[in-house]
């Protein structure tokens, strides 16, 4: 790895003029997720931010046409676990689409010709129901859901039926959490996985089916999948022919499990030798890491070495597909080819269909480039390790993304560095991905250079690594990010004296704990991060209310953890200039944690969103947040 050649330029890094403007981000570019493929119908759910961020249920027929299919007052969305997903299902009947899904306003559960939406479920007000997971009955205009109540206490969840005339069964209730109710093809069966507190689904879940008794709408005796150790199982889907599969994590990374039935029981194999780990955490509804292919194959998305592979199992052998770059496992079409949602590193995603080993047709774009972009206008990854500090041998290394300045028309002056943006994902279980994104070319347009973390923690390493930061956060991410920026300042990638380092929600703890431990950085800036750790285990929300008790202990028997590992009681160690962006409705972290912070440091600087959430959803908060965290570096730079 080489910084880019010296050459002269006009502007100094960090000031080059930028082909990605704030409307270009913020205005025109669309976000899909959730690809869903019936015959051949392909259907996604997409973000639009010049509707106010509306999300619609979109549908490319095969003749090549986009359809919207729900009424232009409506936009799809939940609240369940406050971060959402999985808020729409979709079915053909005689050929034509009809859809389920809930409104991010009105809540509930309504159904959707294409032309008219009618409801099927209310929200309620006292308790208000919240709906997730929604998923089409195979036999009967019906749908199994995921049904969250809120009122006195804490919230209640259940797996619910709910039919077309607004009859709603409760069919198992008692855990903490549940997710995935997925009927079996011919309705006989539903498989689900729940949780109970402290644990996350990433740390431990049970799988459980049941039979359907249609005369009483009721489940028969249930049947623990799980296995005998604990661990995180997840993502149950069905073949055509009644076979189910679940990802796993017993192993020591999510692996496929298939289990069949006969009059004995359930059986299970384990189809390993993936040499990738297949599945992601579940901090949203509705993610899919495996399709089932007829012939008993399965097509998966494995991420290895923190990058995604289309794998494919036959007969107990895997293979590596070239199947485009996608972020969700492609569906399968009902004539042999594929769809999928692409995002290469070197362009903006698309909507695509296709076969292995061919070219892909990607014809819905979520944002078309300016005129006269070209490849050497745009920052790829390249994967950087490290040693990590303190790190035991089964993760040694940690592991990052590093982009560095990309222009056609400016270039470094002689002998010069360029900035450097470091950036901690949340999470903290996530992790960095390589896909294109703004939120980096933003950056690397400029002249800044990018170093995207995969600290301790994150996902796609396998569980040692996910686990690694358990009992640790606040500890071993800071030692990454700082040990990263050394790593790249040791190759002479970046200007030791213009480094800076922004995070969101978990990051922002990073970001401001890393501040306070080093003089590497001349700046940082949270975007709705945690500052008080006593104050987030007493406040958050019911999903992530126990997270703490794994990342950090117990919260009354190591309050003095808490408080030492808290950015606001390192605060006398900041002293450089620090950027807070906030929402303020985010019920997630609330708009306090940043105002209390925000006294306690002398050169800081809080903006608040009023109508935002745990996120930036609308274009003019996206685009003021980007002009305004690059003014604040220009200015630090400057000074």
């Amino acid at each position: 790895m080489t910084p880019p050649s010296p050459a002269s330029s006009a502007a100094l890094s960090g000031h080059w003029p930028s082909w990605v403007t704030p409307e270009l981000v913020a205005g025109r570019t669309l976000s899909f997720s959730e690809l869903r493929t019936a015959g051949e119908w392909i259907f996604w759910l997409e973000s639009r931010p010049d509707e106010q961020g509306r999300s619609v249920i979109t549908a490319r027929d095969p003749e090549g046409h986009i359809h919207d299919l729900i009424p232009p007052e409506y936009s799809v969305g939940t609240r369940v676990h406050e971060y959402g997903g999985g808020a729409w299902d979709v079915r053909l009947k005689d050929n034509a689409p009809q859809v389920v899904f809930s409104d991010r306003k009105r809540g509930g559960v309504w159904f959707s010709d294409g032309t008219t939406a009618t409801q099927w479920a209310t929200a309620g007000e006292s308790p208000e129901h919240r709906y997730a997971d929604l998923t089409f009955d195979p036999a009967a205009d019906a749908v199994f859901c995921v049904r969250e109540s809120h009122g006195d206490g804490v919230p209640v969840a259940a797996l619910v039926h709910v039919q077309a005339d607004g009859r709603e069964t409760v069919l198992v209730e008692g855990a903490d959490f549940y997710a995935a109710p997925r009927p079996s093809p011919d309705g006989r069966f539903l498989a689900w996985f729940s949780w109970n507190d402290p644990a996350m689904p990433w740390t431990a879940t049970t799988l459980s089916v049941a039979p359907f008794d249609r005369t009483t709408g009721t489940l028969g005796p249930v049947t623990d999948l799980t296995g005998p150790e604990p661990c995180s199982i997840i993502e149950p889907c069905w073949t055509p022919n009644g076979t189910l599969y679940a990802t796993s994590d017993a192993s020591g990374r999510w692996t496929p499990i298939r289990f069949s039935h006969d009059e004995t029981g359930w059986h299970s194999h384990s189809l390993d030798g993936a040499n990738a780990e297949i599945g992601l955490p579940h901090w949203v509804f509705g993610q899919r890491s495996m399709a089932p292919l007829p012939g008993n194959r399965l097509l998966a998305l494995g991420i290895r070495h923190g990058l995604n592979h289309v794998l494919l199992e036959d007969n107990g052998h895997w293979t590596d597909l070239a199947l485009g770059t996608p972020v969700n496992v492609p569906e399968p079409l009902g004539n042999g080819q594929f769809a999928w949602i692409d995002a290469p590193t070197d362009v903006p995603a698309a909507i695509a269909f296709g076969r292995p080993g061919e070219a892909c047709d990607r014809f819905r774009i979520s944002v078309t480039l300016p005129h006269g972009v070209t490849k050497a206008d745009i920052a790829t990854p390249i994967p950087l390790s490290f040693p990590t500090a303190n790190g035991a041998e089964a993760h040694a290394l940690a592991h990052a993304l590093f982009y560095a300045p990309a222009s056609s028309t400016s270039a470094l002056r002689e002998g010069e560095k360029p900035p450097l943006v470091v950036m901690a994902h949340g999470g903290p279980t996530g992790r960095a991905n390589p896909s294109f994104a703004f939120k980096v070319q933003w950056w690397t347009s400029r002249g800044f250079a990018v170093l995207d973390v995969n600290y301790r923690g994150s996902t796609g390493f396998g569980r040692a690594y996910r686990e690694a930061l358990d009992g640790q956060w606040g500890v071993a991410d800071i030692e990454d990010c700082l040990a990263g920026v050394q790593a790249v300042l040791d190759r002479g990638l970046a200007d030791p004296a213009r480094c800076v380092i922004r995070g969101s929600s978990a990051g922002g703890l990073t970001v401001l704990g890393a501040l306070a431990q080093s003089d590497l950085f001349a700046a940082g800036a949270s975007l709705y991060g945690v500052t008080d750790l006593r104050a987030l285990a007493e406040e958050t929300h019911k999903f992530e209310a126990r997270y703490l008790d794994g990342l950090i202990g117990p919260y009354l028997e190591d309050e003095a953890v808490y408080l030492k590992r808290s950015p606001i009681t390192q605060a006398e160690g900041i002293t450089v200039p620090v950027l807070f962006l906030h929402g303020g409705a985010d019920k997630v972290v609330p708009l306090s944690q940043a105002e209390s912070m925000r006294t306690k440091l002398e050169h800081s600087a809080l903006h608040v969103y009023p109508e935002e959430a745990h996120g930036f959803r609308a274009r003019e908060t996206i685009e003021d947040a980007l002009q305004r965290e690059l003014a604040f570096y220009q200015q630090v730079f400057s000074a």
